[in-house]
């Protein structure tokens, strides 16, 4: 996913200069190739995220079209203010660039795991909240977001789960991707990043008869198609490596409850903080996000329906 993020980043770049890349001291060899393409687009700002954020509308008021990196636990979270006021209440176009989101950086502890940046996100007004599953969706959210005109946050887990699609999705902003059919009036997963990976183990190897969905846009999102999916399911479960509250799960409740509602489980990051620092895989189990752990979820939630 990070190459597919960095190529596209170059391609744009390259294909239109008002592109700037500016980084919080971050990314380092990530943007090698940025660097070597197109050095004058490129902007280290330092360990100064606000400072960052600020200088990107200015940037967007003259013109160009900042992209904003940094750890998701600084961008968005350290910074929502001067997003919510600096670029997203004047419309701007900056494209803020999330990576690591959820438990990648797992060893640094609590202070760069970020959990709660869709939920923030998700809240301010004009502001676009992606959140790709594999390269094939990062590319396409990468040229959504190039091509918003508006405020936009792209969350990037890092944690490359492998691909869930085959090419390139041919889908709107706002779409939710089937990536596996199943029967009508059965049981719908429906998740975003790194846990879409996890729904599709699901649904192979325990529901063969369950349809999964990917998310790529939490906001917008295609209001018609999640109130399709909730009438036409029996369950829906919400897959996402992020708290339970305020992201994709409170997203799917939210819409059901007013237009469709249907029986959801919604599996997340419960309201805690990690209590030890380990591997990804471990932080996983104790949350209880690894496959094991969810399908037992799973399965006793459907012997209670």
């Amino acid at each position: 996913m990070r190459t597919a993020f960095s190529e596209a980043l170059v391609r744009l770049a390259q294909q239109d200069p008002r592109v700037l890349l500016l980084t919080g001291d971050h990314g380092y060899a990530l943007f090698d190739e940025f660097r070597k393409q197109s050095p004058k687009q490129y902007f280290n700002m330092g360990i100064a995220e606000q400072n960052m954020v600020g200088m990107a509308a200015g940037l967007a008021k003259a013109g160009f079209i900042p992209f904003v990196y940094g750890l998701s636990s600084f961008i968005p979270v350290r910074v929502l203010e001067q997003i919510k006021l600096d670029i997203a209440h004047d419309k701007h176009h900056v494209v803020l660039l999330g990576d690591g989101a959820g438990f990648v950086y797992s060893y640094l502890g609590t202070s760069h795991q970020s959990n709660e940046d869709i939920a923030i996100t998700r809240v301010i007004p004009d502001l676009i909240v992606l959140s790709p599953a594999d390269r094939f969706e990062q590319t396409l959210c990468m040229e959504w977001a190039y091509q918003a005109r508006t405020s936009v946050y792209l969350r990037m887990g890092k944690s490359d789960r492998g691909d869930v699609h085959n090419t390139v999705p041919n889908a709107l902003m706002g779409d939710i991707l089937q990536v596996k059919p199943g029967k009508q009036n059965d049981l719908s997963f429906v998740a975003t990043g790194s846990m879409v990976q996890t729904a599709m183990q699901l649904a192979i190897h325990h529901y063969p008869d369950a349809t999964v969905w990917s998310v790529p846009t939490l906001k917008p999102i295609n209001l018609a198609q999640v109130v399709n999916l909730c009438k036409n399911s029996s369950v829906v479960v919400t897959l996402e490596e992020h708290s339970v509250m305020g992201g994709l799960g409170s997203l799917v409740s939210e819409i059901s409850a007013e237009h469709a509602p249907v029986r959801i489980l919604r599996v997340g990051v419960n309201d805690c903080f990690s209590e030890r620092c380990g591997s990804y895989e471990y932080l996983l189990r104790e949350h209880k996000l690894d496959l094991p752990s969810v399908h037992e979820r799973v399965r006793t939630f459907m012997l209670s329906v």
